[in-house]
């Protein structure tokens, strides 16, 4: 191959590459990437809690252990926290037979708004009442929505503020490779 050949190969190379990264295409992009999650305190334990669900049961996160969580915390008074709903209980059938657990805890504080409102956005998933605000203190959730995603063995993987698309390609490929 002559000099000028693999000099022209070399610069259509650059200019691919280029395009590429200017363009956010990637060949194995990150999905984690691709849906904003932070992954700052990945690996550290999550805060225990004990709550009751909206069903009056009572779950403590030690019973965790062994699956992928998605807890989402969110509030009726919270526009994007409604606009994500649905996403999240396709989300939620999507594993529904696999080792992933999808909870959601409000501080809000009247059961009846609260099953109206999920009855209005024809969503089920558990709702667990965080009344003292301590468990939304203890996983930092200053603004709503906030998914907090914890891994088999009890720690953080990582933090979404704001609405998601959790029905997306992106997120079905993240969650299944977490289960992995």
């Amino acid at each position: 191959m002559s000099m000028n050949a693999r000099y022209t190969w070399v610069i259509a190379l650059l200019l691919l590459t280029m395009l590429i990264f200017s363009t956010g295409l990637s060949w194995a992009a990150n999905p984690f990437d691709q849906l904003r999650i932070s992954r700052e305190l990945a690996g550290t334990p999550m805060p225990p809690f004990e709550l009751k669900a909206l069903d009056g049961k009572l779950l403590h996160s030690s019973t965790l252990k062994g699956q992928v969580v998605l807890l989402n915390f969110w509030a009726t008074w919270c526009g994007p926290c409604k606009e994500e709903m649905p996403a999240l209980a396709k989300l939620k059938h999507h594993f529904s037979n696999k080792d992933f657990l999808l909870l959601t805890i409000t501080a809000d504080l009247q059961p009846e708004a609260i099953t109206a409102f999920l009855k209005i956005l024809k969503v089920d998933f558990p709702v667990l009442l965080d009344r003292t605000n301590e468990v939304s203190h203890a996983y930092m959730a200053r603004a709503l929505p906030l998914t907090v995603l914890i891994d088999q063995e009890g720690k953080l993987i990582g933090k979404a503020m704001g609405p998601r698309e959790w029905d997306s390609p992106e997120a079905i490929a993240m969650i299944k490779h977490l289960l992995e």
